[in-house]
Parts: structure tokens; sequence; C-alpha cells
């Protein structure tokens, strides 16, 4: 039998295990994926934690991971046009996450709904999709909230992780001088490789109203600085809180001409996906973008692979490999 990573209650990284599961049985509308890689989401170690309560009145056991990228196994006889041995990328959508609709990713085989799945185009690295997934679509969505980036000044939070690095490298590409804001001095020049231009170090201060947007990934103490930096008619796009959710502003900022806007990957759909995953590939191909570091862990390390993330011993993104 095939394995996977489940859970049967909230707990420390080591509630993950590793088992044999029975596939389930596929039907007429979905599509049955052999993972390649599985990506690892800061979000999945809150849920793994009980920090974000998975919907639901019986969610264990759980299997964790809101994406994949792998080759389609079998597809249900009203599937559309997906064929056996295509390569394809799926996340969201219902696929574990607090929604928990489905199994996630954390498997070797992953059974979804055809309509949630997008072309990963020949040529395309299937680990180098993997690590771009759901963190850059998330910085694509976000920086699209923000509007037309070229000549424009953008900061960045979080600028080393996962969703972080993709928007430093996906404004760079499209035009922008970008402000990256990070934790640790030594990711500087790492940072400065994905093409940020001015590099700042954990709470340093940014001048106000001085950049046209701001790409958040952090929230907690940054926000309101970050609210004040922006320019008239600048826009502040959240997509992240790893700093908290508990944030404070100056209240006589919501009087000038600015936006505060958010956006989750809640609301994806595989229409808008395939737009995200065609415009991406497309800039890794012409090599305006390179995906960010990244690090392959076997699936059944998937405890390893959090405890990693928790205590910010890895940079980039995380990838199980079955």
């Amino acid at each position: 039998m095939p394995n996977s990573i489940q859970i049967d209650h909230p707990g420390p990284p080591d509630v993950l295990e590793y088992r044999s599961v029975e596939l389930p049985a596929l039907r007429s509308s979905e599509v049955r994926v052999k993972t390649e890689y599985a990506a690892v989401n800061y979000i999945e170690l809150h849920i793994r934690a009980g920090n974000a309560p998975i919907i639901g009145s019986s969610p264990f056991p759980y299997t964790p991971g809101m994406e994949v990228v792998g080759l389609i196994d079998a597809v249900g006889a009203e599937a559309g046009e997906w064929r056996p041995g295509q390569r394809v990328i799926t996340m969201m959508q219902g696929l574990a996450g607090v929604r928990a609709e489905r199994d996630g990713g954390y498997a070797e085989f992953v059974t979804v709904e055809a309509d949630t799945l997008a072309a990963v185009p020949d040529g395309v690295p299937p680990a180098e999709m993997a690590a771009l997934g759901l963190a850059a679509v998330t910085a694509f969505e976000g920086l699209r909230k923000i509007g037309e980036l070229s000549g424009k000044r953008i900061v960045v939070t979080g600028a080393a992780g996962g969703v972080g690095s993709m928007a430093t490298a996906i404004a760079h590409a499209s035009g922008a001088t970008v402000v990256a804001i990070i934790r640790r001095p030594e990711d500087t020049d790492y940072v400065r490789s994905l093409g940020a231009s001015e590099i700042i170090v954990s709470d340093a201060r940014l001048e106000p109203q001085s950049v046209d947007g701001v790409l958040d990934t952090v929230a907690g103490n940054l926000f309101g600085t970050c609210v004040t930096a922006l320019k008239p008619h600048g826009t502040l796009c959240l997509v992240g809180a790893v700093g908290g959710g508990n944030v404070g502003l100056d209240a006589w900022e919501l009087l000038r001409p600015l936006t505060i806007t958010g956006y989750s990957t809640e609301a994806l759909d595989g229409e808008i996906l395939r737009e995200a995953v065609n415009a991406l590939t497309g800039m890794l191909k012409s090599r305006t973008i390179r995906p960010p570091e990244y690090t392959v862990l076997p699936l059944k390390d998937a405890a390893k692979a959090h405890q990693l993330l928790e205590n910010g011993e890895v940079r980039g993104r995380v990838l199980l490999e079955p």
C-alpha cells in the first residue's frame, strides 16, 4: 500500500506519523496524482499544533499538505482532457488546510477534482515548480493587488521567507525597486541575489511616505510602520502574519488616500491557479525569476521538516519527496 503522513491529534512535530494507507476509489470528476514533491507551508505548522483549528467535527486522522507537484496516475471518466503522465500542480481548494475537504499532499498519491489542476509546462523541473508553488502564487496574486509595479518602490517584509523571497523576485522582474525587510543579517546576500535594491534588517524604520506599495507577510509590530511608509495612493497588501495578527497603526493614517487590503489563497480556484502558473513558469523559463532556495527531505521526515521551519533553521522552501 502507498504511504502517507497522518496526525491523530494536534501537537508537536512528532505527531506526524508515516503510515501505509488505502487509496480511495476514483470518482468520475477526479484525478489521481503521483506525488513528486509536496512543499511545506508555515500554516501547516499551525494546523498541526492546533493553533489553526481544522473545520469539521471529525477531522482525524488528518493528512497535511496544501500543494503537490506530480504526474497524473489515473483519470476519472468525466475529468476532461487530463491524461496519465502529464505533470501538474494543484494547491488549496480544499486540499487539507483548515477546510480539509480531502486528504493533503504529504502522501505518495493525492486525489483531487480535475478542475483544481494546472499543467506544468515542458522544460520546467518539478522541484523548481514545487519551490515556486503556493508561495509564488500567493506573492503573485498579492502583488497584483498592489497594481502596476514598474518604476515603483515596493517593500517586501519577511523577504527571506517562502512568500517574501518570491515577492522580491517577482517585483524586481516586474520593474520595481524592492526594499527587502529581513530578520537575520545573514540573509542579506540571499535577498540581494533575488533582486532587492535596499535591505533593512529587523526593526529598522522606514521613512514616512517613502514607498508606493507594501507586500506584507509579517504584520505584527511592523504593520504600523509599513502603513506610515506608504505614499499617497499607495497600497499595502497583507498576505501573512508570521509576526502576529495583533497590529496597531496611527488612526490618522486612515484619513490619507491609501489602500490597506489583503489576499488569501483560500479564494484560489482552478482558473486563477492556471493563470498564475502560466505567468510564473513563463518568468521561470525566461529566467527573469529563479526559484527560491529549497531543501528536499524524504516524505517520512515530515516531522523534521516542521522542526526545521519552527526553529528558523532553513531558508526558502522545504519540499517533501516520497
